[in-house]
């Protein structure tokens, strides 16, 4: 199929994971225009249903729990076609400063703040053109898992408050609209540095954290996107210091949080492609989880560019 006329419109959200892109637009001619998602991967995935983006750089747990519940007897709006972070993320569980509240263990039952909603939220009038599943909300699912509040696929074990962006989760917990809320570990310690927040938990994902979609995954502009990104990796890797400058001063981090950070992740070699195990383990957590049904769509109607495993 012809590529579209014009750079790629790439969605990625502005924190230390987007440093990479960066350097391959500045140094390697990414042909792309990047529009920034600070609220995550679940809006995303509305702005590629609905054409604002043709390529999303987001959470593995949103994507695929978003096309476990689009794909059925339809075509998906879009599929995996690349692989960005190899490592697990570190999802940090905050609550308010002064809350009462001082470990996951007493969260059951409990109000959570995600910044966007799926259809598993029953409260939520849902539209089939409009299926987006944030990590925020699904890893509240998967923490429920691991703590045995599940009892049966499909369980709701939190009330649900959408509350949209990383700030307003903040203030919610302080002013008691939530109880809680789930984002990346170094987002979030700024925020338990300077007293506004405080940890009480956290959770890796069993499986790598960041995925490439694509509205498309024959538009002949992803080999050239795929290209750039993987020199823009070699670049991170071998200037340190210039992505430390870059991420301390473009990006809500401390030079020292940054420094802690890349000691913890890995990214892709190269981004071509996704590993139809990892999807698949992916999708057997969520099923097991209740994120996604047990009648859903296989890995292989997910991806739409594979990669060895």
């Amino acid at each position: 199929m012809s590529a579209k006329p014009g750079p790629l419109r790439i969605g990625f959200v502005p924190e230390h994971f987007s440093t990479p892109l960066h350097f391959a637009q500045k140094y390697y001619n990414l042909n792309a225009t990047l529009i920034p998602f600070p609220s995550g991967t679940g809006h995303m995935v509305t702005s590629l249903q609905t054409g604002e983006i043709d390529v999303g750089i987001g959470l593995t747990e949103g994507w695929v729990a978003s096309l476990g519940k689009q794909l059925g007897d339809k075509e998906a709006d879009f599929k995996i076609v690349g692989t960005y972070v190899e490592s697990p993320l570190r999802w940090a569980v905050s609550t308010g400063a002064d809350r009462d509240i001082g470990d996951a263990d007493q969260l059951a039952g409990r109000k959570i703040g995600v910044s966007r909603l799926g259809r598993s939220v029953m409260t939520v009038k849902w539209q089939a053109s409009l299926m987006r599943y944030s990590g925020s909300h699904v890893m509240g699912f998967v923490l429920a898992d691991t703590k045995g509040w599940l009892q049966k696929p499909g369980d709701i074990p939190f009330k649900v408050v959408p509350l949209q962006t990383f700030a307003k989760l903040r203030e919610a917990v302080n002013d008691g609209t939530a109880d809680f809320f789930m984002w990346e570990h170094f987002t979030s310690k700024k925020y338990y540095d300077n007293g506004e927040i405080k940890r009480i938990g956290e959770i890796y994902t069993p499986w790598s954290s960041w995925k490439i979609v694509a509205q498309n995954s024959q538009d002949e502009r992803l080999q050239s996107m795929f290209e750039s990104m993987n020199k823009g990796l070699v670049y991170f890797g071998d200037h340190t210091d210039e992505a430390l400058d870059y991420i301390s001063t473009h990006l809500d981090y401390s030079k020292e949080d940054a420094e802690e950070w890349l000691k913890t992740v890995r990214f892709a070699q190269d981004v071509r492609g996704a590993k139809i195990g990892t999807i698949s383990k992916t999708i057997e957590i969520l099923k097991k989880a209740g994120v996604i049904d047990g009648g859903s769509p296989e890995a292989s109607q997910m991806i739409g560019i594979f990669r060895a495993n």
